[in-house]
């Protein structure tokens, strides 16, 4: 990768976000976080402005709101390639994952499976659909297979770990596209295929795979796609979305009940055969232009499949000089196939990596994250990172663990 051919193209690129043209500011938390581009920001102001000035409850200011809400899914259904009507408006990533596993009709003794690698809100929602219903949980050991690529010979091992747990009392796998703490992306279409030899539904937890994959939602053939825009779309906060599969419309119920899933009053209700049916009621509709120009920004610099690249081949330069560090091992011991880039610290260091992440942004404005399980540090690279901030990163990280 040629240093002067990336600031010529990135640099005036990246200048369109403030957070980046913070001097001697290194941004790495993407994954918890995107940093939002001056025209976005600008939208969410203007947009409020503008449902005062049409007047607020009004039949104009109804009607732009309903247009603003067309609009967004459409642009999200065009980024996976899927029709606007199986998109549901959400929050965030875990108010879809919540309804995907809510809207089931579970009975006792049915089995959900997970892996052992999902974020404490899956788990926590698991363990409350135990309590109300009398399921049983099931885990696969999808830590233990950190290293296998998605598109390599060596994903079969994953579709057939997950074969091997399936119970025919296994009503639904909830699994990540890529995984929070290790960066590992799943191969979704072979395992829905066998999810789906046994009438399993698959939902995905896609927090960490939204506008960093390309994505066909349609031939992945999962059930549920839930994900946030706030992270690698770098859209504001308060706005995600769900994607359904059409053919699993009519045997799931709303989890959430409310005016916009319904086309008629009560007592004779009439549940909406699209996405519509599990939103509830009003939004905050000045945000959703502004997702529409964050998606439109990042295509602007490159296609969503070269953005990917482009991420891989940084991450695998942070990895590569991360594991040339004395003190530090990540987490996969093969190149990363995600902007994720996780790694541990020795014991014999003092400072956890807790300590590490908080001095980082305190003395030197360096943003990473530290993660519980597996307990390590973890560096997002965004297509928006560049080389300078990956030196700086390593650089701070040794002189760091050095000074330990």
């Amino acid at each position: 990768m040629s240093e002067t051919a990336e600031s010529d193209r990135l640099l005036p690129h990246r200048a369109a976000f403030p957070a980046l043209a913070v001097k001697n500011r290194y941004y790495f938390n993407y994954g918890g976080q995107g940093v939002i581009c001056t025209p976005a920001l600008e939208a969410i102001t203007r947009n409020f402005y503008h449902i005062e000035a049409l007047g607020c409850f009004s039949r104009a200011a109804g009607d732009w709101m309903m247009g603003e809400y067309e609009a967004t899914k459409a642009a999200i259904a065009q980024a996976f390639q899927v029709n606007a009507d199986t998109i549901t408006l959400t929050e965030n990533t875990t108010v879809g994952c919540n309804i995907a596993m809510w809207a089931v009709d579970w009975q006792q003794g049915d089995r959900l499976l997970l892996s052992d690698c999902e974020h404490p809100g899956i788990i926590a929602t698991a363990l409350q659909l135990q309590k109300r219903f009398g399921i049983e949980i099931d885990y696969f050991p999808l830590f233990d297979l950190r290293n296998t690529s998605a598109d390599g010979k060596d994903s079969t091992a994953v579709v057939e770990l997950i074969a091997q747990n399936l119970q025919p009392q296994t009503k639904m796998v909830m699994l990540s596209h890529v995984c929070w703490n290790t960066g590992q992306v799943l191969p979704l279409a072979a395992i829905a295929a066998v999810c789906h030899q046994q009438q399993t539904l698959l939902a995905v937890d896609a927090a960490q795979s939204a506008g960093m994959l390309p994505v066909n939602l349609e031939t992945s053939g999962v059930d549920f796609y839930a994900f946030t825009n706030h992270k690698w779309w770098c859209a504001p906060l308060g706005l995600g979305a769900l994607y359904i599969r059409p053919e699993i419309f009519d045997q799931i119920e709303p989890v959430f009940v409310g005016w916009r899933g319904l086309l008629s009053d009560p007592p004779n209700l009439q549940w909406r055969r699209d996405g519509s049916k599990f939103e509830v009621a009003s939004s905050t509709y000045a945000l959703y232009e502004a997702l529409r120009i964050a998606i439109a920004h990042a295509d602007s610099f490159a296609s969503q499949l070269q953005r990917y690249q482009r991420i891989c081949e940084l991450s695998a330069i942070l990895w590569q000089r991360l594991e040339a560090l004395p003190h530090i091992n990540c987490v996969r011991q093969t190149a990363p196939e995600s902007g994720l880039v996780s790694f541990y610290v020795d014991s014999g260091i003092a400072k956890s990596p807790a300590q590490i992440a908080k001095e980082l942004e305190m003395e030197q404005q360096i943003f990473i994250r530290a993660i519980p399980t597996p307990k390590c540090l973890r560096a997002s690279v965004h297509y928006l990172t560049t080389l300078d901030e990956i030196d700086r990163l390593v650089e701070a990280i040794a002189c760091c663990i050095s000074a330990s």
